[in-house]
Parts: structure tokens; sequence; C-alpha cells
């Protein structure tokens, strides 16, 4: 238990830790405050017994009771504030976090790591870390330190019954062991079965078109059915495991309090403990029974909040690639590669690859399907670190480079637009936050997508959908170039960037690119054969290996791969459709 308390501390940055060990501190000071009643009665108790009540014995007895309750509240209000800052903050500090840890994490990660697991991790465990690890740390440290403030005050008015509670506090203790071993098997499962069950609701709401294209509803609700089905059954198992041990943990905390009256009454009878001492003995087992209680019910909890600060520490423990280089700044701009292999999950999909790409040229990487013309690419813009070898910017090893100073010299157009819930103008504006409204307006224009923005609703402070889902293919395109543009990096990657748009907006698309690219360097995967044979030099890829390269022409003359791509390409550009 106290491993777990010491963990979560140490999950927590140095200022919110100092946040909840002051609010433990405080806890202490709750617990002396609360104490503080026995002496008050024992005050009157005195009195009574003594068949002589004085107005400053009740003076006495009030003026304690009201130092008690009133310090109790006061102490109580700000640890309890205290807790709710530190969990917040805490909380939140560690998604910061996470989401900074991620940025500097390989591609690779997201393959194998599905969304519903960082996304479950994220919110799931972070909520419950904020909602109920605070809660449950202070109530079980306040639990536990009240009964050990009791304890070393009994032995002050009778170590009989100091004694017999210092035994049923050790029974407690061993009660909640096996409490703690029992969550243990299942905290796991059930942070799983949470995961599960985002991981399956993500999944079914994002391939939405797919299920009702294919007929898939039947099959995929039952696969969201069986994760939920899955969570009640784990969160049902925890409550049936543990309730016997809650139990029994509470039986012991009764029967503590039950053995101080019992002995605090033989005691009396047997005339070795005076009337004052056995009332006070009475009145302590019910304190004590009331903060074991506390303790005992709230520290089952305990495993789930391990296994939380466990979930969010795998992934902070997720090595990141060296970001820590040197600030650069690049001269030229030129791109090379040194014999550079790659692979993933054991399989090779880079094999000893050496390239030259001029500053302020375009090179075009063609191939078949899976011949790893994303994954090169990928490997360029350093998404991912090369097994053996090395990609340079500039002469220099992109690892040598600080990873936000790399960054900085390139801009991305993919295949696959993403765009963020929020306006036009500000997704424009990722390439730049600080850019004016005319900036925006004026890329806009040559990225050709004013006249569409501006017959929206709104304009440039529409808010698009999720992901940009409201708008058409070619009109994320742009905006996508748009952004780009903003940020005006010397060196573009460009992803299959028209492969989805529509023949009526692929002169304005293509325009867009032009005018992005001018004068940059150029990297572009590319299918359409229009862009293909304006390259400076065109790479074949097949098999993870560099077939051919040269110019159209000169690929043309030479014949393989890259003239049957071609062939292919005239012959689908010639297709019609006949009455």
């Amino acid at each position: 238990m106290l491993d777990i308390i010491r963990r979560f501390f140490d999950f927590c940055d140095p200022e919110d830790r100092r946040k909840f060990r002051l609010s433990v501190a405080l806890g202490v000071l709750q617990a002396f405050f609360q104490a503080l009643k026995i002496p008050a009665i024992a005050v009157m108790m005195r009195a009574i017994l003594s068949g002589h009540i004085t107005g400053r014995d009740a003076l006495m007895s009030l003026l304690i009771m009201a130092v008690s309750v009133l310090g109790e509240s006061l102490v109580k209000a700000k640890s309890m504030m205290l807790q709710t800052e530190g969990g917040y903050y805490a909380c939140a500090k560690k998604r910061i976090e996470i989401a900074e840890h991620m940025r500097y994490l390989p591609m690779g990660y997201f393959n194998r790591n599905s969304l519903g697991q960082i996304t479950s991790v994220t919110t799931n465990t972070m909520e419950s870390l904020e909602n109920v690890a605070t809660r449950v740390i202070m109530l079980v440290c306040e639990g536990l330190l009240t009964t050990s403030l009791i304890i070393v005050m009994l032995f002050f008015f009778d170590r009989r019954i100091a004694l017999v509670l210092l035994c049923g506090f050790g029974l407690f203790m061993l009660a909640n062991g096996a409490l703690q071993r029992a969550a243990a098997k299942l905290a796991g499962r059930k942070l799983d079965a949470d995961a599960k069950v985002v991981e399956k609701v993500l999944e079914y709401l994002q391939g939405m078109a797919e299920v009702k294209a294919y007929h898939l509803t039947g099959r995929k609700s039952r696969e969201l059915n069986d994760a939920i089905a899955d969570n009640v059954q784990v969160n049902t198992d925890m409550e049936m495991t543990l309730i016997p041990r809650m139990t029994l943990q509470s039986f012991i905390a009764k029967l503590t309090g039950v053995m101080m009256v019992f002995f605090s009454c033989l005691f009396f009878v047997q005339g070795t403990m005076d009337t004052l001492n056995a009332v006070l003995m009475v009145i302590s087992a019910f304190i004590v029974y009331a903060s074991l209680e506390t303790a005992g019910n709230y520290s089952a909890l305990l495993r789930v909040v391990d296994v939380s600060v466990q979930r969010a520490n795998e992934i902070l423990s997720t090595p990141q690639m060296d970001i820590t280089g040197a600030e650069l700044t690049p001269e030229k701009c030129d791109i090379g590669a040194e014999s550079i292999d790659f692979s993933y999950d054991r399989r090779k999909i880079i094999d000893g690859v050496s390239l030259s790409i001029p500053a302020r040229t375009t090179t075009a990487i063609v191939g078949p399907s899976g011949g790893g013309k994303t994954t090169l690419v990928n490997l360029l813009a350093r998404f991912w670190d090369v097994d053996r070898g090395a990609v340079t910017l500039d002469g220099r090893d992109v690892r040598e480079w600080d990873m936000d100073s790399l960054m900085r010299n390139f801009s991305f157009v993919f295949q696959n637009v993403y765009l963020f819930h929020d306006t036009i103008a500000n997704n424009i504006r990722f390439g730049r936050p600080e850019a004016s409204m005319d900036e925006v307006r004026e890329v806009a224009r040559k990225a050709c997508c004013h006249e569409f923005i501006m017959s929206l609703p709104d304009g440039y402070e529409t808010i698009v959908g999720e992901g940009g889902a409201s708008l058409s293919g070619g009109e994320r395109q742009r905006i996508s170039i748009a952004r780009a543009m903003m940020k005006d990096a010397p060196v573009i990657f460009l992803d299959e960037a028209t492969a989805n748009v529509d023949p009526e907006n692929e002169n304005e698309l293509v325009s867009a690119i032009e005018a992005l690219t001018k004068e940059k360097t150029v990297v572009m995967i590319a299918h359409r054969l229009k862009t293909v044979r304006s390259a400076d030099q065109i790479l074949v890829l097949d098999q993870g290996r560099i077939v051919q390269r040269g110019t159209h022409a000169q690929l043309m003359a030479e014949g393989g791969i890259y003239r049957r791509f071609v062939g292919e390409r005239a012959e689908a550009a010639g297709w019609k459709v006949r009455q």
C-alpha cells in the first residue's frame, strides 16, 4: 500500500507532489484536531465523576471542543483544496507531457499501438487518476495516520488498550495486503477492457462507411458488444472478488473496536481502569473504527491507481528518437542517403538505398505498390530513423540536427489530409500561427482555395469538421497546400498529393502545387504521368531498392519498370466508355 502511494507521488511533478505532501501533513494535523475531542470529553467526564462541575471545567471542555471542530474544518477544507488542485494539475500536465513525448516517437510506434490504447490512457486512465486517485490516496493516508496517532495517544492513557488496537491494526493491514494482491490481478484486466471498448467504438465510428457499404453492421456490432460485455464482466469480477476481502477488512476494523470496548469494560470491572479512562477508550474505539473503515474501503482502488500510473509511464518510457542535436540552419537544402537500410517487424523495407537530391530540384519516386516509396520518404523526412547508413540534409546527418530545427525546413502535403476541428483560417495558420488574416488570404489565393472558402457560410471563420470531413478531398488538399505555403519551408514532401482529386479540380490543384514548389527542393511520390515527366530526376523503387534512376527521357530509352509504368498510365488514360 505504501509503495503504491510512493509511486503515485513520484508520478507527479515536484510542484504537485509538494501540494500532496502538504495535504498529507494537514491530514496529520486534522487527525490531531479530531483526536482533541477525547481530552475535551475527558475534562467533562472528570468533573462529572468528581460530582463537582465548575464553570472553568465547562469552559475548558467547550474551548477544547471548539478548537477541535474549528481546526478540523479549516484544515480539512485546505487539505481538500490542495488535493483537488494537485490532482487536476498533475493529470493535466501528464496529458501534455504524453502529447509532447509522442511528438518525438518514431511513426512505427503508432502502427504497433492502436489508437484505442493511446486514447484510453490519455482519457480514461488520466480521468481515473484525477477523479479517483487523489481522493483515494488522501483518504487512505488520513485513515492510517489518524489510527496511528490514536495508537500513540492511547499509550499515554492505557498501554493495554493501545496494544489491543495495535494488534487489530496489524491484522487489518494483513487483510488489506490480501485485498491489494487480489486487486492487482484484476486491475490490469480492467484497464485493458476499458481500452478495448474505446478502441472498438473508434473503429466502429471511423469505419462507418465501410460497415454500411459491405453490410458489416452485424459483425462489427458484435465486436463492439463483445468488448462492452467483456468490460462489464471484468468490472463485475472485480467487485465480486474484492467485496469478500473488503468485508473481512471491515469485520477486523469492527472487531478491533469491539475488543477495545470489551477489554476496557473488563479492566473497569476488575478495578484496574478508572471510569474516566474506560469511557475514553470506548470513544476512541468508535473513532478508530471510522478511520480504519474509510482507509479500508478506498484502499481497494489503490491497485487501479497503480496500474493507471504504470500505463501512463509505459508511454513516457517508450524510447524517443534522439532529438537533442544542434540548432542548425541549412545553406542549400540538398538531401542525400548513403546505403540506408530499414526494417519493420523484422521485414526489410528499404535495402541499401543511396541517393542524392540537389537543392531546388524535383525528384519523383515511382514504383510498384508495396515497394517502399512511402517508407523512403518517411526516412528522408526523419519520421523514422534508419537502421543502417545515414540520411543527410545539407551534407549533415539528420540525427545531428535538433528535431525542431530540422522540421522547420520541411513542409508536407499528404495523400490523406487531416484538418483539425477549427476554423479554416486557423487550419491554414498551423504553418505559421502568428500569421495575419491578410497573409492567410494571400496564401489561400496562391493555393487556389480562396474562392471556395468565400462561398462557405462563414468564409475563413467556417469551422471544419474533425479531420475536415465537411470538405471535399480536393478542398482539403488545397487547404493543406495553403498550410504548407504559409510555413514556406525550403523542402517539400508530396505523398500522392493529387491521387484522390476529381478531374475538374486537378488543374487548380496542379497550379497550387506549382506555386508551392517554386524554387524549392521537392521530393514526391507520384503515379500521374504529367507530374512525373517534369521531374529533374526519377527514382524507381522496387522491393526496397532503387532499380532505375534518371530523367523521363533516359528511363524511357532504358526500358524496364519505368517504361512499363508509363505504358500502363498511357493505356489507362486512353480508356473510354462506349455506348
